[in-house]
């Protein structure tokens, strides 16, 4: 029998009886990957001031993660799917942990750019499989109560990592500085490891397929020649071969595509299904998560200006850009509701989103030199509202006319999207910044200019939406919506494929 079939009859053979302090356990991961996506931030005036870091290391120190975790959470999902979700879980929670080490030990900039990269790589392989691991390890009726645990340990991340840090550089422990924010992994993953290895169980895709090394290599190679280049070009002063690789990207990420058709007509098992690139609802959608997501490099922009510019602490620094998460927050109870509008959400969305960002500007320069938390408050409230009605309904609209044959590589591709745009908005919207301040603009109008930047970003996104297939839509139009993977009855339970991907973007909204 199956495990899935009889749990809403209230039979829970087969699954754990360990299974809700496994889930517990296991997202300490997620925990502490959305903690270090964002914990950085306020530290880095103080890891300049240490490592005498120049403002392109200063992003490739931010962005590094980001893009490692873009480029290998589909390659993570797949792995854990072939090789077991567990092993993959241990074997990126102990990397993590190690990357943590270096990156608190580091004595120069390069180091810590490295140990943020391959720590970012570890996150992929571990956060990915949380997940497929609850999806295998609840039956049908408890799953609503395990994705909302899942979803609010988002929640405290994004609001705990900045706050985190903050606290963390105002104590100054033992005199170490900004590296505390990375050294406290190092007990968390140790003490998570140990309670995973005993608490878990394994669990496999039902098919284990071949992995597609050459598609992942060429896919990452078209990002890399995008992104290099946007942040290190200004440092560099713009040489022609800066231009040559970007130019180059486009043509790289076609071969991609092209290289994954082939794949799949072979009876391969491609990274992506090029399927998913058929559906104007699936590109249109991905195309404005990077542009929208883009946008989140406002935080970089504001971070220094606040503390480098107005004077402020990391902590008071973290309590002014928390503002964004309040109305995160309030926008997540409206937003399921106006779901059903697709494309008129999201366009009004990027408004909303637009007009806080222009709240923002519009503070930053009237209360210049005396700038509160309280002034930046209505604008980040206000966009906050606006990142909520569009992150989940994109993922909806993606999902929505895909055939449930392509849902999985839907799903994977919107997350990756959105770390794709975070790398990217910190490489166009630091570049600005940052040119503008070491041009010798008052540091008030390169703030400005960052900021209005992120506005172009979000004002882009809104246009690039336009494509997106109009009419509503619902969870309902989504493949799947109403299924569960089945767990056999045994200590071995299958999930069906890409079980495994990330869900961002539903927990943000």
């Amino acid at each position: 029998m199956t495990v899935g079939s009889e749990a809403d009859d209230g039979d829970l053979d087969g699954y754990s009886r360990r299974r809700w302090a496994a889930l517990l356990v296991t997202l300490v991961a997620v925990l502490i990957d959305m903690v270090d996506s964002t914990v950085l931030n306020v530290a880095l005036p103080s890891v300049q001031a240490d490592l005498d870091a120049t403002s392109t290391e200063l992003e490739w120190a931010v962005a590094g993660y980001t893009l490692a975790f873009a480029a290998a959470m589909i390659t993570g999902a797949r792995l854990g799917d072939r090789f077991g979700r567990r092993r993959l879980y241990l074997t990126g929670l102990a990397g993590f942990v190690v990357t943590s080490t270096f990156a608190g030990l580091s004595v120069n900039s390069e180091m810590l750019i490295a140990s943020r990269v391959f720590q970012g790589a570890a996150a992929a392989m571990m956060v990915p499989q949380v997940l497929a691991m609850l999806q295998v390890d609840f039956p049908r009726a408890e799953q609503p109560k395990a994705m909302s645990v899942y979803g609010m340990t988002f929640a405290v991340g994004g609001i705990g990592g900045p706050v985190l840090g903050g606290v963390l550089l105002e104590a100054d422990l033992l005199g170490l500085d900004w590296r505390p924010i990375f050294f406290i992994n190092v007990p968390l993953g140790i003490a998570a490891f140990v309670a995973a290895a005993f608490l878990t169980r394994e669990s496999r895709g039902a098919q284990r397929e071949s992995f597609d090394v050459p598609g992942s290599l060429i896919a990452t190679l078209g990002l890399l020649l995008l992104l290099f280049p946007l942040v290190q070009g200004r440092e560099l002063d713009w040489p022609w071969w800066v231009f040559v690789l970007m130019a180059a990207s486009p043509p790289v990420l076609w071969l991609f595509v092209r290289y994954e058709s082939r794949v799949k007509r072979r009876g391969g098992s491609p990274v992506i299904d090029p399927e998913l690139f058929r559906h104007r609802g699936a590109v249109g959608g991905l195309l404005v998560a990077v542009l929208f997501f883009s946008g989140m490099a406002y935080q970089l922009v504001l971070t220094v200006h606040l503390q480098q510019s107005e004077g402020y602490s990391p902590l008071r620094t973290a309590v002014a850009l928390a503002t964004f998460t309040v109305g995160v927050g309030i926008g997540s109870a409206v937003a399921p509701k106006l779901m059903v509008l697709g494309r008129l959400v999201v366009l009004l969305g990027c408004t909303v989103i637009t007009v806080g960002m222009a709240l923002t500007a519009a503070a930053v320069d009237r209360y210049a030199g005396s700038l509160e938390w309280w002034h930046l408050a209505p604008g980040m409230v206000v966009a906050g509202l606006g990142l909520a009605m569009v992150a989940g309904t994109l993922m909806t609209i993606v999902l929505a006319k895909v055939p449930k044959s392509a849902s999985g590589a839907a799903s994977s591709m919107i997350n990756t999207s959105i770390q794709v745009g975070v790398a990217t908005g910190i490489a166009i919207v630091a570049t600005v910044y940052f040119a503008m301040l070491e041009g010798g603009e008052p540091p008030t109008d390169a703030a400005i200019g960052g900021v209005l930047t992120v506005i172009g970003l979000y004002v882009l996104a809104a246009l690039v939406a336009l494509v997106l297939p109009g009419g509503r839509v619902s969870a309902d139009d989504v493949p799947g919506a109403d299924s569960h993977p089945q767990a056999a009855a045994t200590d071995q339970p299958f999930a069906p494929e890409h079980g495994s991907a990330d869900a961002r973007t539903a927990a943000t909204s």
